[in-house]
């Protein structure tokens, strides 16, 4: 297993197990990752995402592509002053025939507003640019999260378009 760190984070890529692991209990995943007990708490919507895309993405995707399972999986966002997990982060899969993938990340109501997505973003993208074949990042949210227009913006993303629920975003590699 590899991190990527950061001065105040570590982003922890979920194996296929540790997605089990998380599918079953929290604790038990924290327990496994020798971190202290998760400070993650997230509203009802968001807790729902996080657990559709569990059940229908993390989990399929990463038993399909086990030796790419980084791009396809969710990150673990580490604060590691603490050793405990306060959101996550992660990629839609390898990049496509065009070079592009998604991004989507959250950060736990308790952590918002220190900048801890600002840096988790800004350490995946530049683990992912090491990748020679991605191009570009896109990234979606709704009109009313200017939290994460914040984060996208100071990640130098650019808005592409909008529609009446969703703001597009993409960066290119420089």
């Amino acid at each position: 297993m590899f991190n990527i760190t950061s001065n105040r984070l570590k982003l922890i890529p979920l194996s296929h197990n540790q997605l089990q692991l998380l599918a079953q209990s929290r604790s038990e995943l924290d327990k496994a990752l020798s971190l202290n007990p998760s400070e993650q708490e997230y509203d009802t919507t968001i807790a729902a995402e996080i657990t559709d895309a569990l059940e229908n993405f993390w989990l399929p995707q990463t038993a399909l592509h086990p030796q790419d399972y980084s791009w396809y999986t969710n990150w673990d966002i580490v604060l590691t002053e603490r050793n405990v997990s306060i959101g996550g982060i992660g990629f839609t899969g390898l990049p496509d025939t065009d070079g592009k993938t998604m991004v989507g990340y959250g950060i736990s109501q308790l952590h918002e507003g220190q900048g801890y997505a600002t840096e988790a973003l800004q350490c995946l993208l530049r683990w992912g640019f090491a990748h020679p074949k991605l191009k570009t990042v896109i990234a979606t949210t709704p009109p009313e999260n200017s939290k994460s227009h914040r984060v996208l913006l100071k990640n130098n993303f650019t808005k592409t378009g909008e529609s009446s629920d969703m703001i597009y975003w993409e960066l290119n590699r420089l």
